[in-house]
């Protein structure tokens, strides 16, 4: 069974966390390098998640549009928030307190060498722990990402969005989950490029405050059942 090690870096800054995480993945690629090269030699390549929250933060994927992040620099000042190009996948992404980010570095020549297959299992483990709190919810054909209302166009809210990289089957960045989000935020983009869907939370949907730390407990369940691997 693979070991995965947990760290809560708790309210970090984006910067910090983006920096943390390139750490963690160039250590594990530079081995895999090592190990293919050194078949006597093998060494332990170790697996990682990440949870944390972010002050206020957009966040700009490697095929997204930055007409996208529809306010300046000074509004951005204004209200308080930083922006970044990074080299995920996807489009732009809302980062702030009260959500829930996971970033998973795994070497998924240990799990399962598909990248569907890991985004898939990503969305699972947010469904099974929304599953939890009574709230039903599911995927988009063709959006990634976790949906409430989701065979509702016209209804269906975005609650999870994710965008990853990988490289030689190492994973870095990863998911964000909005427990208590201040969902003002989300106004200020076009949420993954998507402008005809809203943004939910936790929050919203259960009327009610979400205790972080539960909804962290259960999502590492549920990713360590789906994941068949020990997060400790």
């Amino acid at each position: 069974m693979p070991k995965v090690l947990f760290q809560n870096l708790g309210l970090i800054d984006y910067k910090a966390a983006w920096d943390f995480q390139e750490k963690l993945f160039n250590e594990s690629t530079e081995l895999k390098l090592y190990n293919r090269k050194n078949p006597e030699d093998q060494k332990e390549i170790k697996n990682h998640l990440l949870f944390c929250e972010h002050p206020h933060v957009y966040t700009l994927g490697k095929s997204g549009d930055s007409s996208h992040l529809l306010i300046n620099q000074e509004e951005l000042e204004e209200n308080k928030a930083t922006f970044y190009k990074i080299n995920r996948g996807g489009d732009i992404t809302y980062h702030g307190p009260g959500q829930l980010v996971g970033y998973p570095i795994l070497d998924l020549d240990q799990f399962f060498t598909d990248i569907h297959k890991y985004l898939r299992y990503l969305e699972e483990a947010v469904i099974l722990t929304l599953k939890e709190y009574n709230i039903e919810s599911g995927r988009i054909e063709g959006l990634t990402g976790v949906w409430l209302d989701y065979q509702d166009p016209f209804k269906a809210r975005k609650i999870c969005a994710m965008g990853v990289r990988c490289s030689r089957w190492i994973t870095m960045h990863g998911f964000a989950l909005n427990v208590n989000s201040d969902l003002h935020y989300f106004n200020n983009i076009i949420p993954c490029g998507i402008n005809d869907k809203k943004v939910t939370s936790l929050h919203l949907e259960l009327k009610q405050p979400v205790e972080m730390s539960e909804v962290a407990k259960k999502l590492k369940k549920h990713l360590s059942e789906l994941f068949g691997c020990s997060i400790d």
